[in-house]
């Protein structure tokens, strides 16, 4: 695996931890996340998007795989297994870095 970038590994830490607010702070003022169709703006949304995942459901999370997809972009696939409906799902976090932080996070199967 591609070592990934210092704030892609600090973001998927905090989320590991369920701490919302480093997790938030990984982020651009102006940062956005994807993630179910819904789009998040801000650290206020994203604190309180991460916030809402730890109390809703209990899961693991494995890094399966990284790659740089360019300067600024990187993709890290993340297999996850918990309570939710389905049970295990892999999916694609696609970052993008701006200034030394997360601009734009997309989350696809």
């Amino acid at each position: 695996m591609t070592t990934a970038p210092e704030i892609v590994t600090r973001y998927l830490q905090a989320a590991e931890a369920r701490d919302a607010k480093a997790c938030a702070d990984c982020f651009t003022e102006d940062g956005t996340v994807l993630d179910e169709g819904t789009t998040f703006r801000g650290r206020d949304q994203i604190f309180d998007w991460r916030d809402a995942l730890a109390s809703k459901y209990t899961y693991t999370t494995t890094v399966t795989g990284s790659a740089p997809v360019s300067a600024d972009t990187y993709r890290v696939t993340v297999f996850l297994k918990g309570d939710f409906p389905g049970g295990e799902v892999s999916l694609n976090y696609g970052f993008t870095l701006r200034d030394g932080l997360i601009a734009d996070l997309k989350i696809i199967e």
